[in-house]
């Protein structure tokens, strides 16, 4: 039975990338040896990153003056490193799920932390509104949010206005639409949602937003090391960069950010109807706050006795990782961009089948 892997990380990866991977693992860039064992410090490794960074600037148009690096630690590590390295005195972030909380705990070490809007007592089922809801202080060495909740189903699908230096994880929907990087001072988030198995982070940092903090730096904490080192201060995650690679030739090979954007909008658009219709479910988020990337929804009230039911179902029909995070209950279906809509069509087909029967 063919599986469909709605995961929401780590999660799934296109054909091409874990076939070229497997490839790898046996014979890396024809050196009888494995990816698995050949040194960072190798030349044909060095290529793996330089065409990795290359490729990543070219599909999001990253201007002059900024950096990519692959750095080990999650995106939970970026939580501290860029207080550590951005934090001066104070820090605006705007709360709207269980990542954008521990980002707010990790920057509450080096500096104070002023939480602009929060939408916690909605269960974080919403986006507090930049304008509508807070405005962002001038008086902040710089402004924090999450574009996408992983969690709650929630996204910000637009690049904000920030009059100060401002911060984005974008952990769970890198490479879903295009981003204008000129808007932001550091983009961050973990790869394995969009772009390589769990191991590496990526960072979109701007020269000249660094440096400007008075406490010492450690080195492997100074964003300013790795871009100096080319992300090979110590040993990187050599697989998952490897991985990330074969992921961006492949965005680039079927047309690009625009493309991907297309193709998940479809996906989102065809399951959220199905949501909206069916007589079973709901969905959990306000509408003008969807995600495209995380996709819950929970049993309608008079149903909810058939949540066991479904999930079990659902597995019947080989749908795997639907089962919503405890915050949230229900279900979750993620639809990164290696997911195919044949595994949408296969939920959809699933929740109509469902209702039929009951």
């Amino acid at each position: 039975m063919k599986k469909h892997n709605f995961y929401a990380g780590p999660s799934i990866l296109s054909a091409y990338t874990i076939e070229e991977t497997a490839k790898a693992i046996k014979d890396f860039a024809g050196t009888g040896l494995s990816i698995l064992e050949i040194s960072h410090r190798s030349k044909e490794f060095q290529a793996v990153v330089d065409e990795a960074v290359a490729l990543f600037k070219e599909l999001l148009e990253v201007p002059e003056g900024y950096h990519v690096l692959f750095l080990g630690g999650g995106a939970s590590t970026q939580f501290y490193m860029v207080p550590f390295n951005m934090l001066e005195k104070k820090a605006a972030y705007v709360n709207t799920g269980t990542w954008a909380t521990n980002a707010i705990k990790a920057a509450k070490f080096f500096g104070d932390v002023e939480v602009l809007a929060s939408s916690e007592e909605f269960n974080f089922n919403r986006i507090p509104k930049l304008g509508k809801d807070y405005t962002i202080p001038t008086d902040c060495d710089y402004f924090h949010y999450t574009s996408n909740n992983t969690i709650y189903g929630t996204e910000t699908r637009v690049d904000l206005d920030s009059p100060i230096p401002m911060v984005c994880d974008m952990s769970s929907d890198i490479f879903s639409r295009p981003v204008d990087v000129s808007k932001y001072a550091l983009i961050y988030g973990g790869a394995q949602k969009n772009l390589a198995p769990a191991g590496v982070t990526f960072v979109i940092v701007k020269e000249d937003a660094l440096g400007k903090v008075t406490r010492p730096l450690p080195a492997m904490i100074d964003y300013r090391t790795h871009i100096k080192k080319g992300s090979m201060y110590n040993t990187p995650p050599v697989l998952p960069i490897y991985s990330a690679l074969m992921t961006l030739r492949y965005y680039k090979e079927i047309g690009g950010i625009k493309v991907m954007e297309k193709m998940d909008l479809d996906k989102a658009a065809k399951l959220y109807d199905e949501i909206d219709r069916n007589k079973l479910f709901r969905g959990t988020v306000a509408t003008e706050d969807r995600s495209i990337m995380n996709v819950c929804f929970v049993m309608n009230p008079d149903y909810v006795d058939l949540e066991k039911d479904f999930a079990e179902f659902a597995a019947s029909k080989g749908l795997v990782g639907i089962k919503g995070h405890r915050s949230v209950g229900g279900f979750r279906a993620s639809l990164y961009n290696a997911l195919p809509m044949e595994s949408v069509d296969a939920l959809v087909d699933a929740m109509k089948e469902f209702e039929a029967k009951h």
